[in-house]
């Protein structure tokens, strides 16, 4: 009960516009991908996964427990699958028994909570010695808009933080590894100083067919970011496993 196929994992991209307003989020599920050993997953706790299920497609064998403070997501197509519960909870007081999880899974969620030391200490209180933490998280190269000269069409970045609920902006290696008393395995950056672009326009004020046709027109840019790009480049989001020994 491994991960999934690579291509299929990305396949399932959910982001809509998925080769265009959503590549960025192709790019963070490679990374994911990248960084998660090669080991049998059997019960995976995805902290946080809200409606995307992408735990449940990154590991599509294993059972999935998803725990995020919004109730309506209990309803979501990915949290209604015969091996996926939803429980509705909070990440610094996990409902589970010690050594429980063979991973535990943090996709863009440290930045959301204010106690992110309690809620690291309850992940890896649940998750099995050999088990692994995976995350991903801006990190300090992080800002938004990246490159100044589009900041017209840009919502500040405060505005952009405080609507995605982000309490802090990101996190450096050091500081990560300070919060994280595990083993580092494996870690990749992703939307590197070419992929930002269509990442920030993504997000920009321009209208929806406006976004659209600019994410398109930088498609050939884009893809050479995307395909240059190497695990430990510049990029403004770091993906990182780490493992209870």
């Amino acid at each position: 009960m491994s991960k999934a196929n690579f291509h299929d994992f990305l396949a399932k991209n959910p982001f809509p516009k998925p080769l265009t307003l959503g590549f960025f989020y192709r790019e963070k599920m490679r990374a994911i991908y990248r960084i998660t050993p090669e080991v049998d997953y059997s019960k995976i706790l995805e902290v946080g996964g809200g409606e995307s299920g992408l735990s449940a497609m990154l590991f599509p064998t294993a059972q999935i427990t998803n725990i995020d403070c919004n109730p309506d997501y209990a309803n979501s197509a990915c949290n209604q699958q015969e091996r996926v519960t939803y429980i509705c909870g909070d990440a610094t007081a996990l409902p589970f028994k010690n050594d429980s999880f063979d991973a535990v899974t943090m996709f863009d969620l440290l930045e959301h909570i204010p106690d992110h030391q309690q809620a690291i200490s309850e992940a890896i209180r649940v998750l099995k010695t050999g088990g692994y933490l995976l995350i991903s998280t801006p990190n300090d190269n992080w800002r938004f808009p990246y490159y100044p000269f589009i900041q017209r069409i840009c919502p500040r970045d405060v505005d952009l933080m405080a609507a995605w609920g982000h309490v802090r902006q990101g996190y450096s290696m050091a500081e990560l590894e300070t919060l994280i008393p595990l083993s580092r395995c494996h870690w990749m950056t992703f939307i590197n100083p070419l992929t930002v672009f269509c990442h920030d326009i993504s997000f920009s004020k321009l209208s929806g067919y406006q976004r659209q046709l600019v994410c398109w027109l930088l498609s050939p840019l884009t893809w050479i970011g995307y395909w240059l790009h190497q695990p430990h480049a510049t990029g403004t989001e770091t993906a990182i496993s780490w493992q209870k020994r």
